[in-house]
């Protein structure tokens, strides 16, 4: 038996052992064992010949005029700058490329000890960090959540960077999360020197991750404006200074800082087609799905890092499948910010030895695509796949039918079944304190989902028996629920569960849908057949007067369901700690259909090797 963050662990461990699994074909080119190629672990391909580095700083200026700090962090060897022209990765980067604390003492990103760049930059490679506009010591103001001007800056910072004589005329990027998008939005721009890319937990879809399925995600918002509002306005940490900068240069940034768009002002514009002010619309001029051709016709290589509990995994696989320039992808049991089990400086190293050294080390034979599956044994739970979904997994329904199953005593303790149900409803009178905790995926932070049997008590839950087989799973779970309610409209959640034998319930996977939302319309890109929302205004509409079919996808995963453990889904109309759900007044009753004519359900993602 093994608990949700157990489980976690053992997926953590088999990444660190990553060396075992490779592909026969690339084991077969190690005939010379001392050179060694594969996720994580990487020998005899190029030396760290370098044993340290050193910053400087400059203000770049792009093509409106606007100063863009920047720090160079180039490779020293005893002490001493390199002499031969190297390769530039750098990071387009919103919450500071430097801080000075208050004795003046000076902090660079590689002063992180966790800093993945540390190692690269002593294989001979030139580090590179620019604060965006708006923010720390760079001028300008921000004029949306994604500026226009922001991509045509990467396109003018990648050109100067590689207009330097101590570059090789070879740039790539790197970053997470503002940082990952931010790499797309400057391949859009097809910058001539930029070669690939390395973004990890990147956004795929702006209105998607403000108004998943038109709700609005208001607690992440909140805290996120507030973090970068810091930032911007030098509230927490002051930035350091460009060399040979003026004092009263950071006050002249800062004073442009200050008009910069408050990112709360998304709760005024709730449809995908909403404008505002002067913005023709924030969710489709500048959306990251919008560049898709872009960076397509670029031609630039990208290699993701996405998580399983992070707040971007379906973004990072809509992004793979939309992509053709050469790509790749790892996907692991992380939230935003883990990489455990996974050295990202090897894989950055071994991705940029490749794209600009021109160092044949076999990245590029290995399948395009490696995960992790979350409760396998450390020898067993990594899977090569040349597709996503995996062309081993296919959907299978498990229908809501009636109980009890005796697992939890829940509003209704209904059974999850592949066998058609009975026919049947399921009352629920909506409950506004359901949550899935203050650590989900949404706060950014470390991941720590409770017990989820405590929401479950409060919501309609659809359990299987107990297995007497391991289920492995690996794609996107599809929820298709009827229900009828005399409201105008509704919130619907749907949270993937694993039942323990002691009844612990371990959060795996979680959708939600505001009813007025439910059209469904085809899809600008590829969205890997699942439902497409489109959520323009004119799209939504009241509930009617009986019943309606809501279908929502649940975001990715790959989990094994251990033999003793049940499958369980639970239903609630709100998510307090993550959510803005309008609370009506009376309180609504919500029906929910199960039988031959209204099949309520979920479609699995069963995995079962060919």
């Amino acid at each position: 038996m093994k608990s949700g963050s157990a489980k976690v662990f053992s997926a953590l461990v088999a990444l660190a052992v990553l060396g075992i699994f490779r592909p026969v074909d690339l084991a077969a080119k190690e005939a010379v064992k001392q050179r060694v190629s594969e996720p994580g672990r990487y020998e005899g391909y190029s030396q760290p010949i370098y044993d340290g580095w050193q910053r400087s700083s400059v203000y770049v200026t792009v093509r409106d005029g606007t100063k863009i700090a920047v720090d160079i962090l180039r490779p020293t060897r005893g002490g001493r700058l390199h002499s031969d022209a190297l390769p530039v990765i750098w990071e387009h980067r919103r919450y500071q490329r430097a801080v000075q604390d208050v004795d003046g003492k000076i902090y660079s990103q590689l002063d992180r000890q966790d800093h993945p760049m540390r190692k690269v930059v002593l294989h001979g490679y030139v580090d590179a960090v620019a604060a965006v506009r708006g923010s720390g010591a760079s001028y300008g103001t921000r004029v949306d959540p994604t500026p226009p001007q922001e991509s045509l800056d990467a396109y003018d910072i990648t050109e100067w960077l590689a207009a330097q004589p101590w570059c090789s005329g070879k740039v790539g990027m790197y970053g997470i999360s503002y940082s990952g998008t931010a790499q797309f939005m400057a391949a859009s721009t097809s910058p001539p020197h930029l070669k690939a890319i390395f973004p990890e937990m990147a956004m795929f879809d702006l209105y998607d991750f403000c108004y998943p399925g038109g709700i609005y995600r208001h607690t992440f918002i909140q805290n996120w404006a507030s973090q970068v509002k810091g930032f911007d306005l030098h509230l927490a940490q002051k930035p350091a200074p460009v060399d040979g900068a003026k004092e009263d240069e950071l006050l002249v940034a800062l004073a442009q800082h200050k008009a910069n768009f408050d990112v709360t002002r998304t709760i005024e514009v709730p449809y995908r087609d909403s404008n505002l002010d002067n913005i023709s619309s924030v969710y489709i001029d500048n959306n990251p799905s919008s560049v898709i051709e872009r960076v397509n016709q670029s031609g630039v290589a990208v290699y993701q890092r996405a998580g399983w509990f992070d707040m971007y995994p379906r973004d990072m696989l809509l992004w793979f499948n939309n992509l053709k320039v050469p790509k790749k992808i790892v996907i692991g049991p992380w939230d935003h910010y883990q990489s455990g089990g996974l050295d990202r400086g090897t894989e950055i190293l071994r991705w940029y030895d490749y794209w600009l050294k021109g160092i044949d080390n076999g990245i590029m034979d290995e399948p395009p695509i490696l995960y992790g599956v979350v409760g396998l044994p450390r020898d067993k739970a990594l899977r090569w796949s040349g597709q996503w979904p995996p062309a081993e997994s296919r959907p299978v329904a498990y229908y809501f039918s009636g109980g009890p199953s005796g697992s939890v005593d829940s509003v209704n303790d209904g059974r999850l079944s592949t066998i058609a149900p009975a026919p049947g409803t399921d009352r629920y009178q909506v409950d506004y304190t359901t949550t899935s905790g203050p650590r989900s995926r949404w706060t950014g932070g470390p991941v720590a989902y409770p017990d989820m049997a405590a929401n479950d008590r409060k919501a309609l839950t659809y359990s299987t028996a107990v297995l007497t087989d391991d289920v492995e799973i690996a794609g996107h779970p599809v929820v298709h629920v009827w229900i009828e309610c005399k409201a105008n409209d509704l919130d619907l959640f749907a949270y993937l569960e694993e039942v323990e034998p002691d009844g612990r319930s371990t959060y795996i996977t979680d959708g939600c849908l505001r009813a007025s939302h439910r059209r469904l319309d085809a899809p600008p890109h590829n969205r890997m057949g699942l439902p497409y929302h489109r959520s323009f205004a004119q799209d939504t509409e009241p509930l009617p007067a009986g019943p309606v079919e809501l279908a929502f996808d649940l975001y990715p995963t790959a989990n094994l369901f251990e033999a003793g453990h049940r499958i369980r889904l639970s239903i609630t109309c709100a998510d307090s700690d993550n959510n803005q759900t309008p609370q009506a007044n009376p309180v609504p009753e919500v029906t929910v259909y199960r039988n031959a004519e209204r099949p309520s359900r979920i479609l699995v993602p069963i995995y079962k090797p060919q």
